[in-house]
């Protein structure tokens, strides 16, 4: 299951990439849009708001589709923050995150970017973050269960989308044989 990021919802470059490596790799793939992008509007609602309506569908696809299937989740940059916050309660099996936002660009509190690195150790899952290396969001850094794959490209990832399809693959593949398991 992948969601869309702030502004440019499931249609992103990146997010059909990944889409298309995962039922490359036989796995059926969800696309959720922003809740206040279905309503039409252009600015995101508060976290509580986005993590309950993405636990919400989650619940919906255990209950149909998904009933007794590992499930892997994530999505580009907000979409991505979404999944990490929630994958601990959802039990995620694993997480996947093109362009994590790690901090707002140029803001600066105290001398300092506030960051959101809190959200990438909230749950103990593999984890995967492909990550441009002109990202003005910053560039998270790795960790125990999380691997982090650097791309030439900003933000978008737009300008290195076949790195952005093996990165993926070879960590889709890595999770679907048991390779990557959680800590």
């Amino acid at each position: 299951m992948l969601g869309g990021g702030a502004s440019g919802g499931v249609a992103a470059a990146d997010l059909r990439v990944v889409r298309d490596v995962a039922l490359d790799q036989r796995c059926n793939v969800t696309l959720v849009e922003q809740p206040y992008r279905v309503a039409g509007r252009r600015a995101p609602a508060p976290p509580r708001q986005l993590d309950a309506a993405w636990t919400a569908v989650i619940v919906k696809l255990r209950e149909r589709m998904l009933e007794g299937l590992p499930l892997i989740t994530g999505g580009r940059s907000m979409g991505a923050r979404v999944a990490c916050r929630t994958a601990a309660q959802t039990n995620a099996a694993a997480v996947l995150c093109p362009a994590f936002p790690l901090h707002p660009p140029g803001r600066r509190e105290a001398g300092r970017r506030p960051s959101r690195i809190e959200e990438l150790t909230m749950f103990d899952a593999p984890c995967l973050i492909v990550q441009g290396t002109r990202d003005p969001f910053g560039m998270p850094p790795a960790g125990a269960n999380r691997a982090v794959v650097k791309v030439d490209a900003d933000h978008s990832l737009k300008s290195d989308l076949d790195a952005v399809a093996g990165a993926v693959g070879d960590w889709l593949r890595a999770v679907l044989d048991g390779k990557l398991c959680r800590s």
